[in-house]
């Protein structure tokens, strides 16, 4: 053991250390503007539509994407694949039961095979809900583009296929989207390949610089580092076991759901991303209390599967103000 001596030394030159380090730590969280240069992206978005507003419409077709933009949104949120004969196509699974109920993949059919979407769909973040349309074609990402030119779409990719993220990449440069289209996905090495394949495109946060944005957040090194992303989505925990039921067991825990809300939903450290320029989006809420929740948290934008409803809330909040 350390003498006392020693010891209170240590102390003495310590403890003021840590202090400062907190003190500078903190003037710069709540001033961001002294050390980096805010972010500006090509759209500010509030309404974001995800799967193309598929409460409302079945998901991801031209029918849902059509409808959202009617109801108000400013950005589409979809995912691609690529079927055997190198078509990129809107789709959440390259598994096609659920949405169509024929146990097939995509990758391993030809466009002109693809079946069709199911009468009527569960959607997938409310439970127990069903949405319907008299569009059940899965669309092809270029008809995206090609009939909603000014639109943004955030873009998920789900496969680490660079054959696919190099399609969707050629596809943006031809429709000129570069500055309106997020890459999104949840894994660093399929971001890495995207990022490769088309560095103009903003990006968001993956899983693992998500954590890594909470590890800066909590030791106080957050104002000090410098970050490429222009978005942060992520899950508004209070859904979760409610409107949503996850897949991990872990999160069927109400005190694991509870750490990670108060882990996660932090104003200060959204209120200091806001100030660098970088967008927050929390979905997926499809319910009234969780767009306000979203909101208050300090969201930049909601994603929800129900457009109509999301527009009427924005328009009920601006009228309050």
């Amino acid at each position: 053991m350390l003498p006392m001596g020693i010891m209170a030394s240590c102390l003495y030159y310590l403890l003021p250390a840590i202090g400062g380090y907190a003190l500078t730590s903190l003037y710069f969280l709540k001033n961001p503007h002294i050390l980096h240069k805010r972010k500006k992206t090509a759209f500010y978005c509030t309404h974001i539509s995800h799967r193309g507003g598929c409460g409302e419409r079945i998901e991801n077709t031209l029918e849902a994407f059509t409808h959202a933009i009617d109801m108000g949104t400013e950005m589409l949120e979809l995912d691609c694949h690529l079927t055997k004969d190198g078509h990129v196509v809107v789709s959440h699974d390259d598994e096609l039961l659920r949405q169509t109920g024929h146990d097939v993949s995509i990758s391993s059919l030809n466009l002109e095979d693809l079946p069709l979407y199911k009468e009527t769909l569960e959607v997938t973040f409310r439970t127990g809900y069903c949405s319907t349309g008299s569009d059940r074609n899965i669309a092809l990402l270029e008809d995206v583009f090609r009939k909603f030119p000014h639109m943004p779409v955030n873009i998920e990719v789900k496969e680490d296929n660079c054959t696919l993220i190099g399609k969707v990449s050629d596809l943006v440069k031809k429709y000129n989207r570069e500055g309106i289209t997020v890459w999104a996905s949840g894994e660093s090495p399929i971001m890495a390949h995207c990022r490769k394949a088309n560095p103009s495109m903003p990006y968001a946060f993956t899983q693992n610089q998500g954590l890594r944005l909470l590890f800066l957040y909590y030791t106080g090194l957050l104002p000090f580092v410098p970050l490429g992303e222009s978005f942060l989505q992520f899950y508004l925990p209070r859904i979760m076991n409610r409107t949503f039921t996850p897949d991990m067991w872990i999160l069927k825990n109400s005190f694991v759901v509870f750490l990670l809300d108060r882990l996660t939903m932090r104003k200060g450290m959204f209120k200091h991303l806001r100030e660098r320029g970088i967008q927050i989006h929390l979905f997926v809420c499809n319910e009234e209390q969780d767009i306000e929740a979203a909101f208050s948290l300090g969201a930049t934008g909601v994603m929800s599967d129900y457009p109509s409803l999301l527009s009427n809330y924005i328009k009920m909040r601006k009228q309050a103000t």
